[in-house]
Protein backbone atom coordinates (compact mmCIF):
# COMPACT_ATOMS: atom_id res chain seq x y z
CA UNK A 1 0.00 0.00 0.00
CA UNK A 2 1.43 3.49 -0.92
CA UNK A 3 1.40 6.58 1.02
CA UNK A 4 -2.22 8.30 0.36
CA UNK A 5 -2.09 11.99 -0.69
CA UNK A 6 -4.46 14.51 -2.14
CA UNK A 7 -2.74 17.03 -5.23
CA UNK A 8 -4.51 20.47 -6.01
CA UNK A 9 -6.06 21.73 -2.64
CA UNK A 10 -7.34 25.29 -1.42
CA UNK A 11 -7.89 26.59 1.79
CA UNK A 12 -9.03 29.24 3.24
CA UNK A 13 -6.00 31.44 2.76
CA UNK A 14 -7.79 31.63 -0.21
CA UNK A 15 -11.25 30.46 -1.49
CA UNK A 16 -11.05 27.27 0.06
CA UNK A 17 -13.77 26.66 2.59
CA UNK A 18 -11.60 24.30 4.84
CA UNK A 19 -9.34 25.99 7.33
CA UNK A 20 -6.09 24.28 7.56
CA UNK A 21 -6.91 22.54 10.63
CA UNK A 22 -10.34 21.46 9.77
CA UNK A 23 -8.60 19.54 6.21
CA UNK A 24 -6.44 17.89 8.45
CA UNK A 25 -9.44 16.36 10.46
CA UNK A 26 -11.41 15.76 7.01
CA UNK A 27 -8.12 14.35 5.08
CA UNK A 28 -6.92 11.83 8.10
CA UNK A 29 -10.68 10.68 8.75
CA UNK A 30 -10.40 8.99 4.88
CA UNK A 31 -6.78 7.73 5.37
CA UNK A 32 -4.65 10.18 3.77
CA UNK A 33 -1.23 11.30 4.87
CA UNK A 34 -0.75 14.49 2.79
CA UNK A 35 -2.09 17.14 1.02
CA UNK A 36 -0.13 19.19 -1.22
CA UNK A 37 -1.96 22.54 -1.36
CA UNK A 38 -2.34 25.14 -3.90
CA UNK A 39 -3.93 28.53 -2.51
CA UNK A 40 -4.59 30.91 -5.76
CA UNK A 41 -1.26 33.55 -5.27
CA UNK A 42 -3.47 36.48 -5.75
CA UNK A 43 -4.62 36.25 -2.19
CA UNK A 44 -0.76 36.78 -0.74
CA UNK A 45 1.48 39.12 0.34
CA UNK A 46 4.86 38.33 2.29
CA UNK A 47 3.58 38.64 5.43
CA UNK A 48 0.89 35.99 4.82
CA UNK A 49 2.94 33.45 2.80
CA UNK A 50 4.92 33.14 6.24
CA UNK A 51 2.08 32.26 7.87
CA UNK A 52 1.01 29.89 5.49
CA UNK A 53 3.95 27.82 5.83
CA UNK A 54 3.92 28.26 9.60
CA UNK A 55 0.65 27.05 9.91
CA UNK A 56 0.97 24.18 7.41
CA UNK A 57 4.54 23.48 9.44
CA UNK A 58 2.41 23.54 12.80
CA UNK A 59 0.00 20.86 11.47
CA UNK A 60 2.40 18.32 10.08
CA UNK A 61 4.04 15.40 12.03
CA UNK A 62 4.97 11.99 11.66
CA UNK A 63 1.48 11.00 10.50
CA UNK A 64 0.53 13.90 8.20
CA UNK A 65 1.89 16.17 6.57
CA UNK A 66 0.71 19.22 4.49
CA UNK A 67 2.82 20.76 1.36
CA UNK A 68 2.34 24.33 1.28
CA UNK A 69 1.71 25.47 -2.76
CA UNK A 70 0.43 28.12 -4.98
CA UNK A 71 -1.50 28.24 -8.01
CA UNK A 72 -0.78 31.15 -10.72
CA UNK A 73 -3.23 32.09 -12.96
CA UNK A 74 -1.70 33.52 -16.28
CA UNK A 75 -2.93 35.50 -19.11
CA UNK A 76 -6.22 33.56 -21.35
CA UNK A 77 -6.76 31.96 -17.71
CA UNK A 78 -4.56 29.51 -17.67
CA UNK A 79 -3.79 28.17 -14.49
CA UNK A 80 -0.79 26.86 -13.13
CA UNK A 81 -0.05 25.18 -10.05
CA UNK A 82 3.65 25.32 -7.96
CA UNK A 83 3.35 22.35 -5.85
CA UNK A 84 5.99 22.69 -2.75
CA UNK A 85 6.75 26.46 -3.92
CA UNK A 86 5.37 29.36 -1.80
CA UNK A 87 7.01 32.32 -3.45
CA UNK A 88 5.33 35.23 -4.87
CA UNK A 89 6.25 35.79 -8.32
CA UNK A 90 6.56 38.76 -10.62
CA UNK A 91 5.75 37.75 -13.78
CA UNK A 92 2.80 35.50 -15.21
CA UNK A 93 4.27 34.58 -18.61
CA UNK A 94 3.29 30.93 -18.28
CA UNK A 95 6.69 30.06 -19.68
CA UNK A 96 8.60 32.16 -17.14
CA UNK A 97 6.41 30.57 -14.37
CA UNK A 98 7.05 27.22 -15.29
CA UNK A 99 10.74 27.87 -14.89
CA UNK A 100 10.83 29.96 -11.64
CA UNK A 101 8.89 26.90 -10.00
CA UNK A 102 11.43 24.41 -11.45
CA UNK A 103 13.94 26.56 -10.10
CA UNK A 104 12.68 26.55 -6.61
CA UNK A 105 12.22 23.08 -6.28
CA UNK A 106 8.72 23.19 -6.82
CA UNK A 107 6.62 20.86 -9.16
CA UNK A 108 4.88 22.88 -12.03
CA UNK A 109 1.38 21.61 -13.16
CA UNK A 110 -1.30 23.28 -16.03
CA UNK A 111 -4.37 22.45 -14.41
CA UNK A 112 -7.88 21.80 -15.61
CA UNK A 113 -6.48 22.28 -19.04
CA UNK A 114 -9.27 23.70 -21.23
CA UNK A 115 -9.07 22.24 -24.96
CA UNK A 116 -9.09 25.84 -26.20
CA UNK A 117 -5.68 26.06 -24.72
CA UNK A 118 -4.40 22.66 -25.75
CA UNK A 119 -1.97 23.71 -29.10
CA UNK A 120 -0.77 26.55 -26.80
CA UNK A 121 0.36 24.12 -23.85
CA UNK A 122 1.75 21.90 -26.40
CA UNK A 123 3.60 24.79 -27.67
CA UNK A 124 5.40 26.20 -24.61
CA UNK A 125 8.94 27.20 -24.91
CA UNK A 126 9.18 25.51 -20.77
CA UNK A 127 7.39 22.27 -20.06
CA UNK A 128 5.98 21.86 -16.93
CA UNK A 129 6.25 19.04 -14.68
CA UNK A 130 3.27 17.92 -14.99
CA UNK A 131 -0.70 18.14 -16.55
CA UNK A 132 -4.21 17.30 -14.93
CA UNK A 133 -5.18 15.04 -16.32
CA UNK A 134 -8.33 14.39 -13.83
CA UNK A 135 -8.97 17.38 -12.10
CA UNK A 136 -12.35 16.23 -9.96
CA UNK A 137 -14.08 19.85 -9.82
CA UNK A 138 -13.57 20.69 -13.23
CA UNK A 139 -14.37 17.01 -14.91
CA UNK A 140 -16.55 16.05 -12.20
CA UNK A 141 -15.97 13.28 -9.89
CA UNK A 142 -17.36 10.16 -12.27
CA UNK A 143 -14.61 10.55 -15.07
CA UNK A 144 -11.76 12.68 -16.55
CA UNK A 145 -11.86 13.64 -20.06
CA UNK A 146 -9.57 11.24 -22.62
CA UNK A 147 -9.31 14.43 -24.65
CA UNK A 148 -6.90 15.70 -22.30
CA UNK A 149 -4.89 12.26 -21.64
CA UNK A 150 -4.62 12.19 -25.15
CA UNK A 151 -3.04 16.26 -24.98
CA UNK A 152 -0.61 14.24 -22.68
CA UNK A 153 0.54 11.62 -25.03
CA UNK A 154 1.44 13.97 -27.74
CA UNK A 155 3.13 16.29 -24.80
CA UNK A 156 5.00 13.43 -23.99
CA UNK A 157 6.20 12.39 -27.25
CA UNK A 158 8.77 15.10 -27.10
CA UNK A 159 8.88 15.43 -23.85
CA UNK A 160 9.33 12.44 -22.14
CA UNK A 161 9.46 13.68 -18.32
CA UNK A 162 6.13 14.99 -18.70
CA UNK A 163 3.90 13.54 -16.29
CA UNK A 164 0.16 12.98 -15.30
CA UNK A 165 -1.54 14.39 -12.29
CA UNK A 166 -4.49 13.64 -10.87
CA UNK A 167 -6.18 16.76 -8.79
CA UNK A 168 -8.85 17.40 -6.21
CA UNK A 169 -8.88 21.25 -6.74
CA UNK A 170 -10.66 20.99 -3.49
CA UNK A 171 -13.10 24.04 -2.54
CA UNK A 172 -15.64 22.97 -1.27
CA UNK A 173 -16.93 21.46 1.97
CA UNK A 174 -19.32 18.90 0.28
CA UNK A 175 -16.44 18.33 -2.69
CA UNK A 176 -15.88 14.97 -4.07
CA UNK A 177 -12.28 13.78 -2.00
CA UNK A 178 -12.08 10.59 -3.47
CA UNK A 179 -9.28 11.34 -6.44
CA UNK A 180 -5.96 10.64 -4.91
CA UNK A 181 -2.40 9.72 -5.57
CA UNK A 182 -0.88 6.98 -3.86
CA UNK A 183 3.15 7.19 -3.70
CA UNK A 184 5.83 4.32 -3.91
CA UNK A 185 8.94 4.20 -1.52
CA UNK A 186 8.31 7.48 -0.15
CA UNK A 187 8.02 9.15 3.21
CA UNK A 188 6.44 11.67 4.99
CA UNK A 189 9.03 13.76 4.89
CA UNK A 190 8.14 16.98 2.33
CA UNK A 191 11.53 16.75 0.56
CA UNK A 192 10.72 12.74 0.09
CA UNK A 193 7.00 13.58 -1.53
CA UNK A 194 8.11 16.22 -3.96
CA UNK A 195 10.91 13.81 -5.27
CA UNK A 196 8.26 10.82 -5.53
CA UNK A 197 5.69 13.28 -7.40
CA UNK A 198 8.49 14.95 -10.08
CA UNK A 199 9.90 11.06 -10.99
CA UNK A 200 6.54 9.59 -11.55
CA UNK A 201 6.06 6.85 -8.25
CA UNK A 202 2.76 7.26 -8.29
CA UNK A 203 -0.33 6.23 -9.09
CA UNK A 204 -4.08 8.00 -9.25
CA UNK A 205 -6.82 6.47 -7.77
CA UNK A 206 -10.38 6.98 -7.55
CA UNK A 207 -12.79 4.11 -6.86
CA UNK A 208 -11.79 0.85 -8.84
CA UNK A 209 -10.45 3.26 -11.44
CA UNK A 210 -6.42 3.74 -11.18
CA UNK A 211 -4.22 5.52 -13.55
CA UNK A 212 -0.54 5.72 -14.18
CA UNK A 213 1.68 8.90 -13.78
CA UNK A 214 2.80 8.56 -17.73
CA UNK A 215 -0.80 8.81 -18.28
CA UNK A 216 -0.94 5.66 -20.59
CA UNK A 217 -4.42 3.98 -20.71
CA UNK A 218 -5.54 0.71 -21.67
CA UNK A 219 -7.90 0.32 -24.40
CA UNK A 220 -10.87 -0.69 -22.27
CA UNK A 221 -10.06 1.51 -19.57
CA UNK A 222 -10.10 4.55 -22.01
CA UNK A 223 -13.72 3.33 -23.67
CA UNK A 224 -15.09 3.38 -20.06
CA UNK A 225 -13.71 6.58 -19.18
CA UNK A 226 -15.42 7.80 -22.57
CA UNK A 227 -18.50 6.54 -21.16
CA UNK A 228 -18.91 7.79 -17.97
CA UNK A 229 -17.23 11.07 -18.65
CA UNK A 230 -20.37 11.00 -21.07
CA UNK A 231 -22.80 10.29 -18.72
CA UNK A 232 -21.33 12.85 -16.16
CA UNK A 233 -21.04 15.57 -18.77
CA UNK A 234 -24.78 14.79 -19.32
CA UNK A 235 -26.15 15.04 -16.30
CA UNK A 236 -23.76 18.08 -15.34
CA UNK A 237 -25.78 19.77 -18.49
CA UNK A 238 -28.97 19.01 -16.91
CA UNK A 239 -28.42 21.04 -13.61
CA UNK A 240 -27.13 23.75 -15.48
CA UNK A 241 -30.18 24.00 -17.50
CA UNK A 242 -32.29 23.94 -14.74
CA UNK A 243 -30.73 26.56 -13.07
CA UNK A 244 -30.88 28.46 -16.57
CA UNK A 245 -34.82 27.86 -16.13
CA UNK A 246 -34.88 29.44 -12.62
CA UNK A 247 -32.82 32.60 -13.41
CA UNK A 248 -35.32 33.34 -16.27
CA UNK A 249 -37.86 33.00 -14.03
CA UNK A 250 -36.30 35.24 -11.17
CA UNK A 251 -35.82 32.27 -9.45
CA UNK A 252 -32.44 31.29 -7.67
CA UNK A 253 -31.44 27.71 -5.86
CA UNK A 254 -31.70 27.26 -2.59
CA UNK A 255 -27.71 27.50 -1.26
CA UNK A 256 -28.15 23.74 0.31
CA UNK A 257 -29.33 22.48 -2.86
CA UNK A 258 -26.20 24.39 -5.09
CA UNK A 259 -24.46 22.56 -2.16
CA UNK A 260 -25.31 18.96 -3.06
CA UNK A 261 -25.25 19.54 -6.65
CA UNK A 262 -21.61 20.69 -5.74
CA UNK A 263 -20.99 17.48 -4.35
CA UNK A 264 -22.87 15.41 -7.19
CA UNK A 265 -21.03 17.15 -10.16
Amino acid sequence: MGVKGALHVHTTFSDGEFSLGELRLVYAALGYRFACLADHAEYFDERTLIRYRAEADSLSDESFRFIPGLEFECPGRMHILGLGMTSLLKTREPYQVIRSIGEQGGISVIAHPRAKDFGRIEELASTPTGIEAWNSKYDGRYAPRIETFELIRRVRDRHPHVRAFYGQDLHFRKQYTGLHVELRNATLDSKSIISALREGRYVGRSSDLHFTADGSLEPSVAKRIKRLHRRSRQMRGLAGGTKEVLDSLGLTIPARLKTQLRRLF
